[in-house]
């Protein structure tokens, strides 16, 4: 691995979080590079790691060492797989729910806006979804919400409406030619933050990243042994919200569920109200880690 591939983001935070045991079980349900998982195999004496990641580029991070098991695929089934490995139930699962260094600086995914290519933004190249799918077959109604709910942009429909009168003319392929189709939606002297949204939208849609992460809360606390840490980062609020709210509640529904005398049930909580951020220095050091939150969540 090499730091360009991905600088891991709160890393000593993460390890700590996971209060690893040498003999247990642990999850980096979120690859990459590898920077989290090297951190975690260096307190794991006779236990075992499990890596997952869809992204058939982190493979060449691998790291040879039997301890570590790696699944190429999605995490929301990971239940599935560490039952399928026998590794189940787990000590720790950590997810850093940040797409790569090496994503946003490979121009042909076509994550970044700042670099033209191909409007992919596939994490998994297998699957039939793509940015310029989304953009130039999704009707308007449903093309507006993926910008309102996923980018958070109050003219979403305006966007949209803008989007599909250039496309009947011609199809949108290309980072560049987005942003030329948005140009006048964009606010004035606001270009960066107009377009990080728009960018995040789409690839939270492309993904599935939401529903993804809602699978990851409920069956990676089912693969939870008692006692187990969940550590998770997000780096947008929609993300935060969905894990604040369920380690809270211990569901998506966000109801706190009460017995007969008035204590609240639930399978997890939370270590903190508060998520743990980013240092100033470590800011300074990897400018994309300003937006993180890390928050703890403890199986019962």
């Amino acid at each position: 691995m090499t730091a360009a591939y991905h600088i891991p983001v709160m890393l000593s935070e993460s390890i700590e979080a996971l209060a690893i045991d040498g003999k247990g079980i642990y999850v980096d349900v979120t690859f990459g590079g590898g920077g989290h998982s090297r951190e975690i195999l260096n307190k794991i004496t006779t236990g075992n790691l499990v890596v997952f990641d869809k992204d058939k580029d982190a493979k060449s991070n691998l790291i040879d060492d039997k301890k570590v098991h790696f699944i190429p695929h999605d995490f929301r089934y990971i239940k599935k797989y560490l039952k399928y490995i026998g590794l189940y139930p787990v000590n720790g699962i950590l997810a850093d729910l940040g797409i790569s260094s090496h994503q946003i600086d490979t121009d042909d995914r076509g994550f970044a806006h700042r670099m033209d290519g191909d409007l992919d933004m596939r994490m998994d190249v297998n699957s039939p979804l793509t940015a310029a799918f989304i953009l130039n077959d999704y009707e308007e109604n449903k093309l507006a919400n993926v910008f309102f709910l996923y980018g958070e942009l109050k003219n979403g429909r305006k966007i949209s409406k803008t989007i599909t009168a250039y496309r009947r003319t011609k199809n949108i392929e290309t980072v560049n030619q987005l942003k030329s189709v948005l140009s006048n939606c964009c606010p004035k002297f606001e270009e960066n933050k107009f377009f990080s949204k728009v960018f995040q939208a789409l690839r939270i849609e492309v993904n599935q990243e939401l529903e993804g992460l809602k699978d990851l809360l409920i069956f990676g606390t089912d693969s939870l042994a008692p006692g187990g840490r969940f550590a998770i980062i997000t780096y947008h609020s929609l993300e935060d919200r969905i894990v604040k709210q369920f380690f809270n509640s211990g569901n998506l529904k966000n109801e706190i569920i009460k017995d007969a005398y008035g204590k609240p049930i639930s399978t997890i909580f939370p270590k903190s109200k508060k998520p743990i951020l980013p240092s100033q220095e470590e800011i300074e050091t990897n400018p994309r880690s300003r937006s993180a939150k890390l928050r703890i969540g403890i199986k019962q």
